[in-house]
């Protein structure tokens, strides 16, 4: 699906919520959440091509793929929860979101230790070289 698609479909959904939400609101925002996951799945068929891509790049700079895969993970949190988020918003459950946000930086945070102990052990090795 081309964006102008996805565009159309977020306007008409979109009108048709402000037109639904004053008479059948709990109508208004389930209709609203199955154009926002109908929409996260058309994107997703999108994603593949990105990490065949990122994987051959790693490939060729020798990167292990137990870091891509990291850094794959963590993006992934951080639009579902950007998806998620956005839906408790919808509802008007604000403070839901707030807390869907904070665990998706908890969870960025821990899958990124690996990453920065390796950093940081490729500075100690460099500082060690340097004595």
């Amino acid at each position: 699906m081309e964006i102008w698609q996805i565009v159309g479909l977020a306007l008409t959904v979109s009108v048709l919520g402000i037109v639904l939400r004053q008479v059948r609101p709990e109508i208004a925002l389930q209709m609203t959440i199955l154009a926002g996951t109908a929409i996260f799945l058309l994107v997703l068929g999108r994603v593949k091509v990105i990490i065949d891509l990122l994987q051959n790049l790693a490939e060729q700079a020798n990167v292990s793929s137990y870091y891509l895969l990291i850094i794959l993970k963590i993006v992934g949190i951080a639009y579902l929860a950007e998806f998620g988020a956005a839906i408790c918003r919808d509802a008007g459950e604000g403070a839901l979101a707030a807390k869907v946000e904070l665990a998706a930086k908890v969870g960025v945070f821990v899958l990124a230790i690996p990453i920065i102990t390796a950093i940081l052990e490729s500075l100690v090795r460099l500082l060690a070289w340097g004595d």
